[in-house]
């Protein structure tokens, strides 16, 4: 008796590609899935319908770890840990009211942007004492960066040329940074500094005076002070001290006579020396 061939297996179908949520534990993947959907039903209700101030406290409720995760981030910028939930939990906030559960997008991919961006545009926006450039915003951390890695190497605090070639820029532009630079808020010398609970201040961890640094104030101050002449003025002054060009040199480029220049050059100095001594 011939053995019987047995019926041939169906293939299987193809297993799905795995996903972050599979990765995750039970009860975190059921979390995140009951949040989604909480927020489709709340995209359904009503404006004014009692049960979406529900809903949303309940989702709030479930991402305040998450809240709470990310804006202990940035404790050691010295602002009080509290102050940053409350302003990373408007991230989440506006997270709940954007959201759109049609996308099929999971909720807490689309949640951490909104929170670190709010955090971010916080520290961006309330640091500065005057209203700066986004540009000198963004560079303010790389001019420490550069001043410092010169002041090291040279043994010096360094020339306004030299900073402005570091960072690839003309001098006009430097003199413009440094000044921004100097409206970014310092913190407070008691704002804690380290790990939570800790009793290490900020002004712990701060050096004794390096004297050959006590000049850095009043160039700070000479910049600012350069940067409100009148155009002419300050590129006449800027040709003859940072350009090392002669007078005669400066009245070639400048289309004016050498006394002219010379004329410019004796005001605006005066004008300098006055305005730093009623800023001391």
């Amino acid at each position: 008796m011939s053995s019987s061939t047995p019926p041939a297996l169906a293939p299987s179908p193809s297993s799905p590609e795995p996903t972050r949520e599979d990765h995750l534990p039970p009860a975190a993947a059921q979390q995140e899935a009951s949040a989604e959907d909480l927020l489709a039903t709340l995209a359904e209700l009503p404006p004014g319908d009692p049960a979406r101030e529900v809903i949303r406290a309940r989702i709030v409720e479930m991402h305040a770890h998450i809240v709470r995760r990310e804006a202990g981030r940035y404790r050691q910028r010295g602002e009080p840990m509290e102050d940053l939930v409350q302003v990373a939990m408007v991230g989440l906030l506006k997270a709940i009211r954007g959201f759109d559960p049609n996308y099929g997008k999971r909720f807490v991919s689309y949640l951490l942007p909104m929170v670190t961006g709010e955090l971010k545009r916080h520290f961006r926006d309330s640091t500065w004492a005057i209203r700066v450039p986004r540009r000198h915003q963004e560079r303010r951390s790389e001019l420490n960066r550069v001043v410092a890695e010169l002041t090291q190497r040279a043994g010096r605090t360094p020339s306004l040329t030299e900073i402005a070639a570091a960072l690839d820029l003309d001098v006009a532009d430097t003199m413009e940074l440094i000044d921004a630079a100097a409206a970014y808020s310092a913190l407070s010398l008691d704002a804690p500094f380290g790990e939570a609970g800790a009793d290490t201040t900020l002004g712990d961890t701060i050096g004794d005076t390096d004297t050959d640094l006590e000049g850095v104030v009043d160039r700070h101050a000479l910049y600012a002070a350069i940067t409100h002449l009148p155009p002419r003025d300050r590129r006449v002054l800027l040709l003859r001290f940072f350009g090392n060009k002669t007078q005669s040199e400066i009245a070639g480029v400048m289309g004016i006579s050498q006394m002219q220049v010379s004329r410019v050059l004796s005001a605006t100095l005066q004008r300098l020396r006055s305005t730093m001594l009623d800023s001391s």
